[in-house]
């Protein structure tokens, strides 16, 4: 099943939209490089884990 995470599930300064999707160790990957690029946060184990526990299951799209 392919996760989600969207970035306005976690309020911030930037009112940032981003919403990424795809295979959990996908997602966990670039959400963690986006949390560090853009929002300042430290790459770190702790981030990664609290990242993987904030996916949600992704609504298929199609049929």
């Amino acid at each position: 099943m392919r996760k989600v995470i969207d970035c306005r599930d976690f309020p911030s300064e930037s009112g940032c939209t981003l919403t990424i999707s795809g295979e959990e160790e996908e997602v966990v990957r670039a959400a963690t490089e986006h949390a560090v690029s853009v929002h300042g946060h430290t790459a770190s184990r702790d981030l990664r884990e609290q990242i993987r526990g904030a996916l949600k299951n992704e609504m298929p799209q199609h049929a």
